[in-house]
């Protein structure tokens, strides 16, 4: 049986506030320092560092570079969205509007997806314009860069979850996260030539299947199985999602 008239109403409804809440989220939040700084310039300069005095190729740095640039964009600012709007003391007039949870959280994830793709174009358009690097399997790498934009976003949301109104409590919950992800995800040492430990942690990290993807696109060989990186990038986001989800309901019912 087909949907009814009314859920279908209220599922234009929804999607209609999911998308004003992601236009309110550009408007207000994403065009303030923090994505310039952690979306951008934190991930070159600390891919820069790591890899001066490494006999390494630019063209090798490429694919990790643009990687990096998209997980730290992507997830940058949707973690202190929540916190933001609870100091600010709109957060109660957002979730007693008539967009669900649901909708809000989808919402943040779209802002969160739109600013990771858009600004990973610049790392992108500068590895083609400056070194030998070339896109070798377009698929691959779009995919890649939409799946790891969507999973990365989807992971800013449920860093957001903590009941807090202080920002900075955030920022440090997301580098705990984030950066020992970083260093488990073949970003900076390919995944074959970890130790057996080192490549069981990087299974678990998203970022390693982002990598991997992008790396295919640029012409070399991935690590895991073509079929598995877009699955297990769909696997994190559903999870992440959920957990969020359920994070959110909670603090809903205690007030928070």
């Amino acid at each position: 049986m087909g949907s009814s008239p009314t859920e279908k109403h209220l599922w234009s409804l929804q999607l209609h506030a999911a998308l004003v809440v992601a236009k309110k989220n550009v408007l207000i939040y994403y065009l303030k320092a923090p994505v310039l700084i952690f979306g951008v310039l934190f991930p070159v300069f600390f891919f820069l560092a790591f890899a001066t005095g490494r006999p390494v190729s630019v063209e090798e740095i490429a694919p990790g570079m643009l990687a990096m640039a998209l997980f730290f964009t992507a997830s940058a600012v949707g973690p202190l969205v929540t916190p933001w709007e609870r100091q600010a003391k709109t957060y109660e007039r957002l979730i007693s509007s008539p967009a669900s949870l649901e909708a809000i959280l989808a919402g943040d994830v779209l802002a969160g997806l739109g600013f990771g793709a858009v600004f990973s174009a610049i790392p992108l358009a500068l590895a083609l314009a400056l070194t030998k690097t070339t896109v070798a399997a377009p698929v691959e790498l779009l995919v890649g860069l939409g799946l790891g934009a969507l999973t990365f976003a989807s992971l800013g949301v449920l860093l957001s979850a903590p009941a807090t109104q202080s920002p900075s409590q955030i920022m440090m919950l997301a580098n705990l996260v984030r950066l020992p992800l970083i260093f488990v995800s073949g970003v900076f040492v390919p995944i074959e030539k970890m130790p057996a430990w080192g490549r069981c942690l990087a299974a678990s990290s998203p970022l390693s299947y982002c990598t991997d993807l992008v790396r295919r696109g640029f012409g070399y060989d991935g690590y895991f199985p073509l079929w598995l990186a877009p699955v297990a990038l769909l696997g994190f986001t559903a999870i992440f999602l959920l957990v969020a989800r359920r994070l959110h309901h909670l603090g809903r019912r205690k007030g928070q």
